[in-house]
């Protein structure tokens, strides 16, 4: 089994891994990070939580380490993934590299931040639109940034972010080093690559639109006014932490609320939260304080936590490509997990265009028809619905 001595890195480095009790490369490390100390261009693909981050961050530290003059550029689309990246790049560089990152995101003081870039920090972690609030007073700001990583590319263009990006790579270098990381690769990436990496090294791991093979999947069909009572039975019959994703805002409030009410420590996140309330609940639910995290798709990307065993799925996503990715919120760094869809007659067309990115038949789930196939019904109310188990081809 390969170890990452064989990359030759720095023995701080090495040291700092070790403290992450990172021994064994995944594939995406092992094929990305060769040719990223190497100073090449990688164009990154790959599962959702099949170790992306450190498939970057341990060939920047090593280029900025051997060039001090150099600086790095990582651009996140969510607050959450973003913060997720700098606590990692912290831990990795120690305190010995010079290497401090600052974190640039939406829901944080412009002051602060303007202080941390004023001092000269090196590695510079952001969302698009807070870095590009900062790029109109200080243009010169990624002067120096000879290597740019972009991480979740394909959510970038989900979430509309096309006119920043277009803006920061106009402050960027010509001669740099770009690294594109994307769980999906659908047309717009492909165009995005072809227009920012120059000859770069593919990294491809798996299919990147099927999802993990660990997580057992399973289906419940059920109608919107039972939904609520579905639920309940569904948590009282499974043990350990539960990400349950919703469509809107309003519905991830009405729903921890509702749970709330039933005994269950929930905590809630969503567009309108503040940073602080993000962050707050994120970790609450990280160290078990909550036992259940209610979430819109904010959460369905950058959200790192080892020991999710369950992601229900209330709602299904708006974009299918999503459904992939909050699934992948489970069976995280090799372990195991059980995903849930929660289905009902209105999800028919999402269903089917869900089936069509993640590899695998509608028709084994749900029927062709709108309603219940004979002996899959809708439960009664305070019954368990009888679940539909599957595997993917």
């Amino acid at each position: 089994m390969s170890t990452f001595e064989q990359f030759g890195l720095p023995p701080s480095l090495g040291k700092a891994l070790d403290a992450l009790k990172f021994i064994n490369p995944t594939p995406i490390q092992e094929k990305a990070i060769p040719p990223g100390l190497a100073g090449r261009d990688v164009l990154g693909m790959a599962q959702t939580g099949t170790g992306k981050t450190g498939a970057f961050a341990i060939p920047m530290c090593v280029r900025l380490m051997n060039d001090p003059k150099a600086s790095a550029l990582i651009l996140a689309p969510t607050r959450e993934l973003a913060m997720q990246i700098h606590e990692f790049v912290k831990e990795l560089a120690g305190k010995n590299f010079n290497l401090s990152p600052a974190l640039v995101i939406g829901g944080m003081s412009m002051r602060q931040q303007n202080h941390q870039l004023r001092s000269g920090a090196r590695i510079l972690i952001a969302t698009p639109g807070r870095l590009v609030d900062h790029l109109r007073t200080q243009p010169q700001l990624l002067s120096r940034s000879s290597i740019f990583i972009l991480d979740e590319a394909d959510r970038m263009l989900d979430m509309g972010f096309a006119p920043q990006l277009k803006i920061v790579i106009r402050h960027l270098p010509r001669a740099r080093q770009t690294m594109l990381f994307s769980a999906t690769f659908p047309p717009e990436i492909k165009r995005m690559a072809n227009d920012l990496l120059k000859n770069p090294v593919e990294a491809s791991v798996g299919q990147t639109s099927i999802p993990i093979a660990k997580i057992e999947q399973a289906v419940i069909r059920t109608t919107q006014k039972e939904k609520n009572e579905v639920l309940l039975d569904e948590l009282n019959t499974r043990k350990g932490a539960v990400l349950i994703f919703t469509r809107t805002k309003h519905r991830t409030d009405r729903l921890s609320k509702y749970l709330n009410g039933f005994g269950y420590m929930v905590t809630r996140i969503h567009g309108d939260r503040t940073q602080g309330q993000r962050k707050q609940a994120i970790e609450g639910f990280r160290s078990g304080q909550f036992r259940i995290l209610v979430a819109t798709d904010i959460a369905a990307r950058g959200l790192d936590i080892d020991d999710i065993a369950h992601v229900i799925n209330y709602d299904l996503p708006q974009v299918p490509e999503d459904f992939v990715h909050r699934i992948g919120r489970t069976a995280r760094n090799g372990k195991s997990g059980q995903a849930l869809s929660m289905l009902t007659p209105e999800d028919k067309v999402m269903w089917r265009s869900i089936a069509r990115i993640a590899k695998f038949d509608p028709e084994e789930r749900v029927g062709e028809k709108a309603e219940p196939r004979p002996g899959v019904k809708a439960p009664p109310m305070g019954r368990q619905a009888p679940r539909q188990h599957f595997q993917r081809r």
